[in-house]
């Protein structure tokens, strides 16, 4: 739960400042009513008798990260982000190590660190009105330095999780026309026409405080949180405010395999661990290899081939490495006053 951090009010303070208190926006055009929620931003900062709002539309080009620094050299004391989850990734890479607070008004497709903390994905105005009278909480933030096969490093952040290999060529073979018309369902096209070419790729890996090993596998995912849509629970125990990675090691060898995840992520995590009864199975039930799960405040993952890598559902290239570290409690989120997150 997000009991970890006392939460604060955010509340403008009263009077004597000698200028008000600014808000800025960062958004995604695509993904948002842009004229309704301008209108809703600076309706709720006039109400709140803070200063005019600052807006900052994202490109191609200007995911959110740069528009996000160039809020807090303004002077923001607030900023709010409405997009998809790579907008969200991007301003909240920006975000970490800030004392501005970050509120995420749900947007796009995907949403999923709103909805693995339970926001109101349907209520726009209970969240910016979180940005100048709600509660602020620390969530830990994951980068991952990538080596490129050409020896270039690139460090990006995450907020959700991150994966190398499978996880990431479906992600790549995602029709982005038809993600626009179906939403997160279209990543069922991109998963079977991944599944075709899927081959097992070698790895060497080191959880923090744990030894080295070696391994053959189809995907690493290295997670903050732990759901997906759809009620699935890839790593239920996983939390964003913890100062662990959750990690996800699918290895499996055959068809059979393959159903074997689909029973641990489907049925297993997303029904059985729910009930009582479930959990005493799942506790009799021999274990099987094909997810092997792990916890630690990073991992470094090297591969024998140049591999797909993802991060909060983005596409980021091959890399031939990766180095992941959590940084805990790195990101202040704004959430409407008394909200909580029991399942976190």
């Amino acid at each position: 739960m997000f009991s970890r951090m006392a939460s604060t009010d955010v509340t403008a303070p009263s009077g004597d400042e000698a200028s008000p208190r600014r808000a800025a926006l960062v958004y995604n055009p695509i993904k948002v009513e842009v004229d309704q929620l301008r209108d809703a931003v600076t309706r709720h900062s006039a109400d709140a008798g803070w200063a005019e709002p600052l807006f900052y539309e994202t490109t191609v080009d200007e995911l959110g990260d740069g528009l996000a620094r160039e809020a807090i050299a303004a002077g923001a004391d607030a900023v709010l982000v409405a997009g998809g989850d790579g907008t969200v990734r991007a301003v909240s890479e920006a975000m970490a190590g800030v004392e501005v607070p970050l509120t995420i008004v749900p947007s796009g497709t995907g949403n999923l660190l709103a909805r693995n903390l339970q926001l109101p994905l349907s209520d726009p105005d209970a969240m910016i009105a979180a940005t100048f009278a709600g509660d602020v909480h620390a969530i830990d933030v994951g980068f991952a330095e990538l080596v490129r096969p050409d020896g270039q490093r690139e460090e990006r952040a995450f907020v959700v999780m991150g994966g190398m290999g499978l996880d990431a060529a479906m992600i790549a073979n995602t029709s982005g026309d038809l993600k626009k018309k179906v939403g997160w369902v279209a990543y069922v096209d991109g998963a079977a026409r991944s599944l075709v070419k899927a081959k097992p790729f070698g790895i060497m890996y080191q959880v923090a405080g744990h030894r080295m090993h070696r391994a053959h596998v189809q995907s690493v995912l290295f997670a903050n949180c732990g759901s997906l849509p759809a009620g699935l629970e890839l790593i239920p125990e996983a939390s964003v405010a913890d100062g662990q990675l959750d990690i996800a090691i699918f290895q499996p060898k055959t068809a059979f395999g393959w159903l074997a995840v689909w029973r641990r992520v489907a049925w297993d995590n997303s029904v059985l661990r729910r009930f009582r009864a479930g959990r005493r199975i799942l506790r009799l039930r021999t274990r099987d290899n094909s997810i092997r799960y792990a916890r630690g405040t990073g991992i470094q993952i090297a591969a024998s081939v140049a591999t797909p890598v993802q991060l909060d559902g983005d596409e980021f290239g091959e890399a031939t490495a990766v180095d992941v570290r959590i940084h805990a409690g790195a990101l202040r989120l704004a959430v409407p006053t008394g909200h909580t997150s029991p399942t976190l």
